[in-house]
Protein backbone atom coordinates (compact mmCIF):
# COMPACT_ATOMS: atom_id res chain seq x y z
CA UNK A 1 0.00 0.00 0.00
CA UNK A 2 1.58 3.90 -1.03
CA UNK A 3 1.56 5.79 1.23
CA UNK A 4 1.60 9.50 0.99
CA UNK A 5 3.57 11.85 3.16
CA UNK A 6 2.05 14.93 4.86
CA UNK A 7 2.42 17.44 7.64
CA UNK A 8 -0.33 17.80 9.50
CA UNK A 9 -1.19 20.30 12.08
CA UNK A 10 -1.64 18.57 15.21
CA UNK A 11 -1.04 15.10 15.84
CA UNK A 12 -4.80 13.98 17.52
CA UNK A 13 -4.61 10.19 16.19
CA UNK A 14 -7.42 9.31 18.82
CA UNK A 15 -6.35 9.92 22.57
CA UNK A 16 -8.90 9.81 25.53
CA UNK A 17 -10.90 12.43 27.03
CA UNK A 18 -10.48 13.02 30.74
CA UNK A 19 -11.90 15.95 33.05
CA UNK A 20 -9.25 16.75 35.49
CA UNK A 21 -10.34 18.51 38.91
CA UNK A 22 -8.12 20.25 40.60
CA UNK A 23 -8.54 22.92 43.66
CA UNK A 24 -8.07 26.57 43.23
CA UNK A 25 -6.28 29.22 45.65
CA UNK A 26 -9.44 29.70 47.47
CA UNK A 27 -10.13 25.60 47.64
CA UNK A 28 -13.23 25.70 44.68
CA UNK A 29 -12.95 23.20 42.11
CA UNK A 30 -11.50 23.58 38.64
CA UNK A 31 -12.44 21.35 36.29
CA UNK A 32 -10.72 21.21 33.13
CA UNK A 33 -10.93 18.86 29.89
CA UNK A 34 -7.68 17.51 28.42
CA UNK A 35 -7.28 14.69 25.61
CA UNK A 36 -2.88 14.38 25.75
CA UNK A 37 -2.47 11.05 28.88
CA UNK A 38 -1.57 7.72 28.86
CA UNK A 39 -0.84 4.96 31.59
CA UNK A 40 2.02 2.35 32.79
CA UNK A 41 0.85 0.68 35.79
CA UNK A 42 -0.02 2.74 38.34
CA UNK A 43 1.13 5.24 36.91
CA UNK A 44 0.21 8.24 34.86
CA UNK A 45 1.42 11.05 32.39
CA UNK A 46 0.04 14.71 30.70
CA UNK A 47 0.28 16.73 28.66
CA UNK A 48 -0.30 20.19 29.63
CA UNK A 49 -0.32 23.57 28.31
CA UNK A 50 2.11 25.27 31.00
CA UNK A 51 0.12 28.06 31.55
CA UNK A 52 -3.18 26.70 32.20
CA UNK A 53 -4.95 26.83 35.70
CA UNK A 54 -4.51 23.46 35.90
CA UNK A 55 -1.36 23.14 36.05
CA UNK A 56 -0.65 26.35 38.84
CA UNK A 57 -3.04 24.60 40.56
CA UNK A 58 -1.31 21.13 40.31
CA UNK A 59 1.98 22.72 41.58
CA UNK A 60 0.64 23.99 44.38
CA UNK A 61 -1.31 21.28 45.66
CA UNK A 62 -0.10 18.24 44.27
CA UNK A 63 -3.35 16.44 43.83
CA UNK A 64 -6.19 15.78 41.35
CA UNK A 65 -8.84 13.49 39.99
CA UNK A 66 -8.44 12.32 36.44
CA UNK A 67 -12.48 11.98 35.40
CA UNK A 68 -12.52 9.50 32.25
CA UNK A 69 -15.20 10.81 29.88
CA UNK A 70 -17.59 8.60 28.17
CA UNK A 71 -19.96 8.77 25.48
CA UNK A 72 -22.51 9.98 27.46
CA UNK A 73 -20.49 12.88 29.36
CA UNK A 74 -19.39 14.31 25.32
CA UNK A 75 -21.93 17.12 25.51
CA UNK A 76 -20.36 18.37 29.33
CA UNK A 77 -17.08 18.19 27.62
CA UNK A 78 -17.89 19.85 24.74
CA UNK A 79 -19.24 22.74 26.98
CA UNK A 80 -15.91 22.98 28.76
CA UNK A 81 -14.02 23.03 25.76
CA UNK A 82 -13.29 27.31 25.39
CA UNK A 83 -13.17 28.29 29.10
CA UNK A 84 -10.55 28.58 31.28
CA UNK A 85 -10.10 28.71 34.89
CA UNK A 86 -7.48 31.80 34.52
CA UNK A 87 -8.70 35.09 35.73
CA UNK A 88 -6.10 36.47 33.28
CA UNK A 89 -5.93 34.84 29.97
CA UNK A 90 -2.37 34.63 28.44
CA UNK A 91 -2.46 35.55 24.60
CA UNK A 92 -2.83 32.10 22.79
CA UNK A 93 -5.96 31.77 24.88
CA UNK A 94 -7.21 35.43 23.99
CA UNK A 95 -6.39 34.78 20.60
CA UNK A 96 -8.54 31.10 20.50
CA UNK A 97 -11.42 33.30 22.29
CA UNK A 98 -11.22 31.31 25.54
CA UNK A 99 -13.33 33.05 28.38
CA UNK A 100 -12.90 33.24 32.25
CA UNK A 101 -15.54 30.50 34.04
CA UNK A 102 -15.16 30.31 37.94
CA UNK A 103 -17.27 27.50 37.91
CA UNK A 104 -16.78 24.80 35.26
CA UNK A 105 -18.78 22.24 37.06
CA UNK A 106 -21.71 24.83 36.92
CA UNK A 107 -21.12 25.32 33.11
CA UNK A 108 -20.77 21.75 32.14
CA UNK A 109 -23.95 20.57 33.94
CA UNK A 110 -21.98 18.21 36.35
CA UNK A 111 -22.20 17.15 40.05
CA UNK A 112 -18.97 16.94 41.91
CA UNK A 113 -18.77 14.08 44.54
CA UNK A 114 -16.69 13.89 47.37
CA UNK A 115 -13.15 12.26 47.02
CA UNK A 116 -11.56 9.18 49.18
CA UNK A 117 -7.95 10.20 49.21
CA UNK A 118 -7.54 13.69 47.54
CA UNK A 119 -9.29 16.93 48.17
CA UNK A 120 -10.35 17.94 44.56
CA UNK A 121 -13.67 16.34 43.76
CA UNK A 122 -14.81 13.53 41.60
CA UNK A 123 -17.25 13.96 39.25
CA UNK A 124 -20.19 12.27 39.54
CA UNK A 125 -21.56 11.76 36.11
CA UNK A 126 -18.21 10.10 34.86
CA UNK A 127 -17.84 6.12 34.91
CA UNK A 128 -14.16 5.96 35.79
CA UNK A 129 -12.64 8.15 38.14
CA UNK A 130 -8.55 7.97 39.22
CA UNK A 131 -7.51 9.99 42.10
CA UNK A 132 -4.00 10.97 41.79
CA UNK A 133 -0.82 12.55 43.44
CA UNK A 134 1.57 14.28 41.30
CA UNK A 135 5.10 12.66 41.33
CA UNK A 136 7.18 15.53 38.79
CA UNK A 137 6.16 18.10 36.88
CA UNK A 138 8.82 19.21 34.49
CA UNK A 139 9.00 20.69 30.78
CA UNK A 140 8.04 19.09 27.11
CA UNK A 141 9.20 19.86 23.92
CA UNK A 142 11.01 22.84 24.82
CA UNK A 143 13.43 22.00 22.03
CA UNK A 144 10.52 21.90 19.26
CA UNK A 145 10.00 24.52 16.78
CA UNK A 146 6.50 23.40 15.92
CA UNK A 147 5.16 23.29 19.46
CA UNK A 148 2.87 26.65 19.69
CA UNK A 149 3.12 27.21 23.22
CA UNK A 150 4.96 25.98 26.20
CA UNK A 151 3.84 23.23 28.26
CA UNK A 152 4.66 20.90 30.28
CA UNK A 153 4.72 17.09 31.17
CA UNK A 154 3.01 15.73 34.51
CA UNK A 155 3.98 11.91 36.09
CA UNK A 156 1.25 11.24 38.52
CA UNK A 157 0.91 8.13 40.64
CA UNK A 158 -2.64 6.62 41.15
CA UNK A 159 -4.13 6.45 44.33
CA UNK A 160 -7.72 4.99 43.61
CA UNK A 161 -9.92 3.39 41.34
CA UNK A 162 -13.77 4.26 41.58
CA UNK A 163 -16.00 2.69 38.53
CA UNK A 164 -19.32 2.11 37.42
CA UNK A 165 -20.16 -1.27 38.39
CA UNK A 166 -21.60 -1.73 35.76
CA UNK A 167 -18.85 -2.10 33.89
CA UNK A 168 -17.41 -5.00 35.87
CA UNK A 169 -16.86 -8.42 34.03
CA UNK A 170 -18.96 -9.54 37.29
CA UNK A 171 -20.34 -8.54 40.68
CA UNK A 172 -17.15 -8.26 43.12
CA UNK A 173 -14.93 -8.32 40.28
CA UNK A 174 -11.63 -6.30 39.67
CA UNK A 175 -11.53 -6.81 36.11
CA UNK A 176 -13.51 -4.22 33.62
CA UNK A 177 -15.20 -5.79 30.47
CA UNK A 178 -14.00 -3.75 27.89
CA UNK A 179 -17.21 -3.83 25.79
CA UNK A 180 -18.86 -2.23 28.36
CA UNK A 181 -16.54 0.87 28.45
CA UNK A 182 -16.81 3.31 25.80
CA UNK A 183 -14.46 6.01 25.94
CA UNK A 184 -14.92 9.54 24.76
CA UNK A 185 -11.66 9.68 22.08
CA UNK A 186 -10.78 12.89 19.96
CA UNK A 187 -9.57 12.96 16.62
CA UNK A 188 -8.33 15.76 15.02
CA UNK A 189 -10.40 17.92 18.07
CA UNK A 190 -13.35 16.05 16.79
CA UNK A 191 -15.45 14.05 19.57
CA UNK A 192 -15.71 10.51 18.88
CA UNK A 193 -16.94 6.93 20.36
CA UNK A 194 -17.31 3.75 19.45
CA UNK A 195 -16.36 4.59 15.80
CA UNK A 196 -19.10 7.25 15.57
CA UNK A 197 -19.14 11.22 15.95
CA UNK A 198 -20.13 11.66 19.50
CA UNK A 199 -21.85 14.82 19.46
CA UNK A 200 -24.45 15.86 16.54
CA UNK A 201 -22.50 18.86 15.54
CA UNK A 202 -19.14 19.76 15.27
CA UNK A 203 -17.42 20.32 18.86
CA UNK A 204 -16.82 23.57 19.78
CA UNK A 205 -12.66 23.05 19.40
CA UNK A 206 -13.18 22.21 15.64
CA UNK A 207 -15.72 24.80 14.70
CA UNK A 208 -14.37 27.86 16.10
CA UNK A 209 -11.13 27.76 14.69
CA UNK A 210 -9.15 26.01 11.96
CA UNK A 211 -6.39 23.76 12.64
CA UNK A 212 -3.87 25.47 11.39
CA UNK A 213 -4.41 27.98 14.08
CA UNK A 214 -2.70 25.58 16.57
CA UNK A 215 0.50 25.48 14.19
CA UNK A 216 1.94 28.95 13.47
CA UNK A 217 4.98 27.44 11.99
CA UNK A 218 3.13 26.70 9.21
CA UNK A 219 3.08 30.28 8.17
CA UNK A 220 6.78 31.23 9.28
CA UNK A 221 8.62 32.33 6.70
Amino acid sequence: MTKTTITPAIHYWGTPVLLISTLNEDASANLAPMSSAWWLGWSCMLGLDASSKTVANLRREGECVLNLASTQNAEAVDRLALLTGSAQLPAHKRMLDYRFCADKFGAAGLSAEASTQVAPPRVRECQVQLEAQVVDIRPFAAQDPRMPVPACMVELRLLATHVDPALLESPGSHRIAPQRWQPLLMKFRQLYGDGAEALPQASRLASAHPEEVYAPWKFMA
